[in-house]
């Protein structure tokens, strides 16, 4: 039994007309762990989870789920994972716990032993068990889509955009039970656009670019990675000339017209080098506050870069 709960290998894809969507993809998921699978429109993220649930063919390559091999025990691995699409998906005329017994039964999970009620209740659908699934709003279809992928009780489970068109509140009863589910051991899989997400929920982030990974490191590595800093600066008088120093890489002044953001390359000068600077061009600073990088900086950085051969 492998150790990851996802292990791809030299995985490879080309469709029939000769795109390439996936060029030798090695990635390790650990077990246990939020991992987040991020990267533009058309870098190779669906491709790979379609792989995964068995709606698309590798060209070549080894893929295993919680230690089973998607060729040698497709059975097991389909049982091993739990996949909520990016697309709503599934028969508007259906009541949500109808549909999640069909679904439970399709796996063979016996009737004494179904959670279809349990997981309305987690989900907070639990008043609309007996309506119509089309009566459904757009939040809660996604979530009753998390529900239907936790039928068999997989360890692994896979959110493609989940909170694409949900609200707020929505989304953070969502998060609360994703980080839930991760807590009692569920390995969790996360695509997603917004990256603030990514940042404050992931462990370990991927980065894939071009059908290939980029990056795959700890959250915290990873934005370490970012070497553009800004500190604002707040002076006692007005700004009547905008000061330059060769640290600085960017600089803005505010609408108060006291307040400088001063952006600097962290690999280069440090901040107090930065507030050196503006003190020899005899400004009086009154307040000091940095804005740290974020996931975006780095996964801009990342993402710019052309495809590799």
């Amino acid at each position: 039994m492998s150790d990851a709960a996802i292990s791809i290998q030299g995985l490879n894809k080309t469709y029939a007309g000769g795109k390439v969507a996936l060029t030798n993809v090695d990635l390790e998921i650990p077990r246990g762990q939020i991992f987040g699978l991020l990267g533009p429109n058309g870098a190779g993220k669906s491709t790979t989870i379609n792989i995964l649930a068995g709606l698309v063919n590798k060209s070549s390559g080894k893929v295993s789920i919680w230690g089973f091999d998607i060729d040698q025990h497709p059975r097991n691995a389909k049982r091993s994972i739990g996949i909520v699409p990016q697309e709503i998906v599934f028969d508007p005329f259906f009541e949500p716990y109808e549909m999640l017994e069909l679904y439970a039964g399709l796996y063979g999970i016996p009737k004494a032993e179904r959670r279809s009620m349990e997981l309305l209740r987690a989900v907070h659908l639990e008043d609309k068990a007996h309506a119509w699934a089309r009566s459904l709003s757009g939040g809660m279809k996604r979530r009753l889509l998390v529900a239907k992928a936790l039928v068999h009780n997989p360890p692994v489970l896979v959110l493609d955009e989940p909170t694409a068109g949900v609200d707020v509140e929505l989304r953070q009863q969502l998060w609360e039970y994703v980080r839930q589910l991760n807590d009692e051991g569920v390995t969790v899989v996360l695509t997603t656009h917004y990256l603030e997400e990514a940042e404050e929920l992931c462990d370990r982030i991927a980065i894939i670019n071009h059908g290939q990974v980029v990056t795959n490191l700890p959250t915290r590595e990873l934005l370490a990675m970012a070497q553009e800093k800004a500190v604002s600066v707040t002076f006692d008088r007005d700004i009547t000339a905008i000061p330059q120093a060769t640290c600085f890489e960017k600089i803005e002044l505010k609408p108060d017209n006291r307040t400088l953001v001063i952006t600097y390359s962290k690999d280069k000068v440090n901040a107090g080098e930065v507030l050196k600077a503006l003190q020899d061009a005899g400004l009086i600073i009154v307040d000091v506050s940095t804005q740290e990088p974020d996931l975006e900086d780095v996964f801009l950085n990342l993402t710019r870069a052309p495809a590799t051969v």
